[in-house]
């Protein structure tokens, strides 16, 4: 089985966790037990079979450095629960853009970002060279230029793409059709977690529609303290979070509530946090005999590593894509693992159709809604 060729724009967290997953999973018995995996195996493709072959990101920390080494460095604060060992990839630099808040030079170096000073890459030379299959973004929330431009990129190389942040490229019919018509497949976007504050609020909102309860309101609020919180600090650049967040919930009510009575969205930083998210639900509804029903619920997770075990899939699946000549936005994978597919479907038909997808069978399911 050939390796599945992969850079990463953003040597993050969740590139570390990722990366970190890789070689955890490279370990029969831990394979064999499957806990932490949706999918051992996915077409013949196996975690080991991932190969990290370029990486971009923007720190003086990272840039310039062994991959091994950039994963392991500030600000990064997952928890390492796999030792990495040497890759042969160094860290280059990537477009700055809008990647970087201004309001994170407020704050000290070991928890935000220190811009390298170096002129940035051609990404499209690099990954061409480096014959990588897909490109998977991990910038920053609100970097909507950056996002574009490794979008542009993967385009003009020839590479599939994976977007994981709240950026609308595989939702957007202009992209997705320029996906199309280079023969490539693209995923996206803004990609779930496992077992996150946003599945656990889609399954449990679904829920209530489908035992008759009516949801009358709803709140999300989710903290934490990894760089991820700290750009969010930002307000200006969260209207595609919240957009993302919010219509992923929405997408599984039959009459989407009104916007005054839903809120959903990051809240707040707390440093010592570190990469622990806490999320608060709070669901009110009424029921049978018009009579209310109420549910809270605290959620707390390892962000990253939860995010990169939903990742580790969507990357065997568009490798098969690949292999496969299927080109454009992935449907059902999008549906499952991301929160601004461009079309959505309900969690249990979505996993259902990436079943059938592996199987390379034809999956059937019903609409409920639709990204923006």
């Amino acid at each position: 089985m050939r390796k599945i060729r992969v850079a990463i724009a953003g040597v993050g967290n969740c590139a570390s966790s990722l990366v970190q997953g890789i070689y955890y999973y490279s370990d029969p018995e831990r394979l064999k037990n499957a806990v932490g995996l949706m999918h051992p195996d996915i077409g013949g493709y196996r975690p080991s079979d991932i190969e990290i072959v370029a990486a971009f990101d923007v720190d003086r920390r990272k840039v310039g450095k062994p991959l091994r080494e950039a994963l392991l460095a500030k600000p990064n604060c997952t928890p390492v629960f796999c030792d990495i060992p040497d890759i042969p990839v160094t860290v280059q630099m990537g477009p700055v853009l809008d990647g970087v808040s201004e309001h994170m030079a407020d704050y000290p170096e070991d928890r935000t970002f220190v811009l390298a000073d170096e002129p940035p890459v051609d990404v499209a030379r690099v990954l061409r060279e480096a014959r990588a299959d897909i490109l998977v973004n991990y910038l920053p929330v609100g970097s909507e230029q950056a996002t574009r431009y490794y979008a542009e990129a993967a385009l003009e190389a020839g590479v599939a793409f994976i977007n994981a942040i709240p950026v609308f490229i595989a939702s957007s019919p202009r992209w997705a059709e320029r996906f199309r018509r280079k023969g490539l497949p693209v995923v996206g976007d803004d990609i779930k977690s496992q077992v996150g504050a946003t599945i656990v609020h889609r399954v449990l909102t679904r829920l209530f529609e489908d035992r008759g309860v009516r949801l009358r309101r709803t709140y999300q609020l989710n903290f934490g303290g990894n760089t991820d919180f700290l750009n969010m600090l930002n307000h200006s650049r969260l209207k595609s979070k919240k957009q993302s967040k919010t219509q992923a919930v929405q997408s599984q009510l039959d009459e989407p509530l009104a916007s005054e009575q839903i809120h959903i969205g990051p809240s707040d930083y707390v440093p010592w946090l570190n990469d622990n998210k806490v999320c608060m639900i709070r669901m009110e509804g009424v029921g049978f005999g018009d009579q209310p029903i109420e549910l809270e619920l605290r959620l707390s997770v390892q962000d990253s590593p939860n995010s990169a075990g939903v990742m580790i899939d969507a990357i065997r699946c568009t490798k098969l894509a690949l292999d496969r000549g299927i080109a454009g936005p992935i449907e059902s994978v999008s549906a499952y693992f991301m929160k601004s597919p461009p079309v959505q479907y309900t969690d249990d038909e979505a996993r259902r159709m990436v079943e059938a997808f592996i199987a390379g069978e034809p999956a059937v399911a019903s609409q409920v809604g639709g990204a923006d």
